[in-house]
């Protein structure tokens, strides 16, 4: 009798060390769009919070650098490889992942309407196969706040028509210019190299620009940045984890990326764990300790701009002498 419990349980052992080890080899598949600050903050985000609890998991990190055919080509990477789980970062690369797989668990980051990008029917479920997390940027309050800045009469907008998230967001932006008032002035680019030129063309004719969460734009940021200083122009973005890593934006209103990617994170544990995409809604902050207020008091120097005081209390982070301070 002992030498057969002995038996079952040497057997139990190497079940449970079986069933160790294969979660332990278990592979997310994590591609972004483009590297940029906020890009890269929620992917550092979802790999803290996923190794944090699993420490023991692999990532297959990967970069599709804008590229559509790329982020084609790294979707059916990971079927082929048949990853755990894949999370695709941003509009284009989360629709990439959804077309192509179908057996595996889908996680979308940062998507502005997953419904409108063809990932989820409804906000408030997800999907077969596919739910995650939502950055709808605030495009009201940002512009609101623009214009208790400096007054407003023509505003310039560069963005990528071809973003899905995009094209969502000038419609936001048309439709509040409209109500207020105001002339917009809109420029759209299909890769990061004509960003700059592409401003150029509209600075003689606006009065301040606006850019919300297009990552073709933002993988350009730091030239939309110079143009706007030598034009003197108050640039206010959606993208507060470039404005705090030293691009010189006058302000950023947004969300705080890296907790947006622990949020996410949080979701793939769940679906790790057995949970169904299906019973998992978007996920999209409304916690006003998720969002980020920027502001470069260097940069309102250089395009002689004074920063009202109540201005300067609202922000979480000021940058000054080339250095940002949270407070």
């Amino acid at each position: 009798m002992q030498r057969v419990s002995a038996t079952r349980m040497g057997l139990a052992l190497l079940l449970l060390s079986a069933v160790l080890s294969g979660a332990a080899a278990q592979t997310v598949g994590l591609a972004k769009f483009v590297s940029h600050p906020a890009l890269d903050a929620i992917e550092k985000g979802i790999v803290d919070e996923i190794s944090a609890a699993r420490p023991g998991i692999k990532f297959d990190l990967q970069n599709s650098n804008a590229d559509m055919g790329t982020a084609a080509q790294i979707a059916r990477r990971f079927k082929d490889e048949k990853v755990a789980l894949a999370i695709g970062i941003a509009t284009p690369t989360a629709q990439a992942l959804a077309n192509a797989i179908k057996e595996a668990p889908v996680i979308y980051a940062a998507v502005t309407d997953p419904v409108a990008a063809g990932l989820v029917a409804s906000l408030d479920r997800g999907g077969p196969n596919v739910t995650g997390s939502s950055d709808m940027t605030p495009v009201r309050q940002q512009l609101d706040f623009l214009r208790s800045l400096k007054p407003v009469k023509r505003l310039g907008h560069v963005y990528n028509a071809g973003e899905a998230n995009s094209a969502r967001l000038a419609e936001l932006v048309r439709a509040y210019c409209k109500e207020k008032g105001m002339s917009l002035v809109e420029t759209t680019v299909t890769n990061s190299s004509e960003v700059k030129q592409a401003l150029l063309s509209i600075a003689g004719r606006i009065d301040a620009i606006y850019l919300g969460n297009d990552n073709t734009v933002f993988s350009a940021i730091n030239a939309v940045a110079e143009v706007a200083i030598q034009r003197k122009l108050p640039l206010v973005t959606a993208d507060p984890s470039s404005a705090e890593a030293g691009v010189p934006v006058l302000a950023a209103l947004g969300f705080d990326y890296y907790a947006m990617g622990r949020a996410t994170g949080r979701i793939a544990l769940r679906v790790l764990a057995g949970e169904k995409t299906s019973s998992i809604p978007a996920y999209l902050s409304t916690d006003p300790r998720d969002f980020l207020l920027v502001l470069n008091e260097d940069t309102a120097a250089k395009i002689g701009l004074e920063l009202p005081e109540a201005v300067l209390a609202r922000a979480q982070v000021l940058v000054e002498g080339g250095a940002a301070h949270r407070k």
